[in-house]
């Protein structure tokens, strides 16, 4: 299991994991919700050493970023909507915990119950975005 609370400050080496495994749960994420091959990209920006950077899925009607931003609390995911690949806007933001990504099916009914992208399941019955 990936440790997505161990800090990529000054660690290049836990930054390269955290952007490989963030980029492959993004792509069982996007799997997952039914998104069709070429409608999203998935982004990697590892800016500077101080900080873990960010990996985004931006999909026309989801935007999904990844990053250390709220390493204390725990909330590191980001999801919204969007218009388009170009808004990079979009809606209100959404925040869950990194930890999500260890659970692939229960991420993905969150951001069906935020933005309504991907199948229906149960799961996304009982969340209730911030």
């Amino acid at each position: 299991m990936f440790r997505w609370e161990k800090s990529c400050s000054y660690d290049e080496q836990q930054k390269r994991r955290f952007h490989t495994t963030a980029r492959a749960r993004l792509r069982r994420l996007a799997t997952e919700l039914g998104l069709s091959p070429g409608s999203f990209d998935i982004r990697s920006n590892k800016a500077g050493v101080a900080v873990s950077g960010e990996v985004t899925l931006h999909h026309d009607r989801v935007y999904i970023q990844i990053g250390q931003f709220g390493l204390s609390s725990g909330h590191g995911i980001m999801i919204r909507t969007c218009k388009s690949r170009e808004d990079y806007t979009g809606g209100p933001n959404h925040f869950v915990a990194l930890a999500m990504l260890d659970d692939i099916p229960a991420l993905a009914a969150t951001v069906h119950a935020i933005t309504g992208v991907g199948p229906e399941n149960s799961s996304a019955s009982r969340f209730r975005a911030a």
